[in-house]
Order: C-alpha cells, then structure tokens, then sequence
C-alpha cells in the first residue's frame, strides 16, 4: 500500500479502541462520539478487506487478524511521536539568520537585538545584508527586512509606520539636499547622492546639508543631537517590512522575535 493511501486517521482510531476494548473509552480519549469510531472502524475493515473486533458476552475481543498489525501500529506511532521531537527540537535550536539593510542593522536593528537577547539568552543571531535583494530559495534565511511598500509573495508586518523626516546638521544651514537611492531628488537638483539611509544621516550630521530619512532611522541620531528635526514626519508610500516565506514565518523563534521588534 503506498504511503499516499494509508488511513492514518483510521488507524489512530484502531489502535485507541484496541487498548480500550471499548468504542465508548476510546471516543472519549479521542474526543469523537462512539458511532463515529465505530464509523472509522467499520471503513478500515472493508478496506483491510478483515474484521477486526468480535462482540462477545464479555465485551469487544481483537481478532488474530488485529493482534498480527497491532505490535507493528504502536511502533510506527511511537516513531511518528518521536518525528514530531526531532523537528521539535530543531525549530527550537534557537539560531536565526536575518538579512536587513546595513544601515538599518547599525542604526536601529542591533541595539534592539542586543536587548532582545538579554531577555532571551539562549538565541544566536546571524545578519547579512539584504542590499540588493535577498532570494529566499537560496540564502538560509529565517527573516528578512526590506525597504518596500509590502510583503510581496511572503509574509509580513510592517516594522514601523511609513514615515520620514528631514534631519540637517545642529548647526547646519546648507541648503544641499542629500539623495539614497530610496529616495532619488529630482533631475537637476543640487545633491549629494549617497549610498543608502544612514549614510545620508551622517552626511547631514556632518554639515553637508539636509535628508529626508525614515523617522525609525533617525530617532536614535535625533535624541543624541547629532541631527536636528527640519521638517517633522510625514507619510511616505515605502517603509521598512520584516518578510518571510510561509514556512519560516510559522516558526516559534520567528514569531517572538517578530513581536519584539514591532511591538
């Protein structure tokens, strides 16, 4: 019989009846009512092409037929449940690789891990640069954090609202508008281009003129004085999205650190 055809389910049904010889005890430890075990094994006995269980004055008897496959059963339950430890025990190994933008891990993403792991001092993290794209089939990713307007194919949450600000130098009156590729200034305006977010942030600490940054990015350069607020947050149509595919988003270790990050 092959693995696609096997009545698990019935089975599961079998083996409950057969330690109880009872269709009654064996509903109430699988909380079904009795006529739907007697339903199960009715079914596995025609497709079995054998009968199972005899009535007697004492009560329900295992025929040879059950007693040949019941050793067998509880085996090959035994080793279901000890499948189940094992993938268990490897979702809960604890070790999660994330992929974010490099200005993004230094200015907002490492010192957020780094208390997440105080709280929760068994997990290890490992982050690479998700700069240029991630491809999910190819990098042994758990999470991903990307500068875009939604999740995509993936999961996901938004890590923050979708909200920027112009931040300049404390004491910077430079009317040089500093430009990252998310978000490009118009053609012709004077610029300085550079390479992401939190290079524009520490050009305009620096005095080399003013940036509209994403406010999450910002907040810690704010609050040491670093830059000075020119213009308060204003929505934006990207922002910052943890992502992942299905499978990975179900873990346990990925949905704590999820609730860490956003709450």
């Amino acid at each position: 019989m092959k693995r696609t055809h096997l009545p698990l389910n019935a089975l599961r049904v079998f083996d409950a009846a057969a330690r109880h010889l009872s269709f009654t005890r064996a509903a109430d430890e699988l909380a079904v009512t009795p006529a739907a075990v007697g339903q199960q094994i009715r079914a596995l006995e025609d497709m079995l092409g054998v009968v199972l269980f005899r009535r007697t004055p004492k009560g329900l008897e295992l025929t040879g037929e059950a007693n040949a496959g019941l050793d067998a059963l509880r085996q090959g339950f035994l080793q279901f449940e000890e499948s189940v430890r094992a993938m268990q025990a490897g979702q809960s190994s604890q070790s999660l690789t994330i992929a974010a933008p490099r200005d993004l891990t230094a200015k907002w993403l490492a010192p957020r891990l780094a208390r997440y792991s105080q709280q929760a001092p068994d997990v290890r993290f490992t982050l690479v640069s998700a700069d240029g794209g991630i491809d999910f089939t190819e990098a042994n990713l758990d999470l991903a954090i990307f500068w875009t307007d939604g999740a995509g194919d993936h999961e996901g949450v938004p890590l923050a609202d979708a909200l920027m600000v112009t931040v300049a130098g404390p004491g910077s009156d430079s009317d040089t508008r500093i430009a990252w590729p998310g978000c490009p200034v118009d053609e012709g305006e004077p610029a300085l281009r550079l390479g992401d977010a939190g290079l524009a942030i520490d050009a305009a600490a620096n005095g080399l003129g003013y940036a509209n940054v994403p406010a999450m990015l910002a907040e810690g350069d704010i609050a040491a004085g670093r830059v000075r607020l020119v213009r308060e947050a204003f929505a934006v149509k990207r922002g910052y999205w943890l992502v992942a595919p299905t499978p990975q988003w179900r873990q346990t270790k990925v949905k704590a650190l999820v609730a860490a990050l956003t709450s």
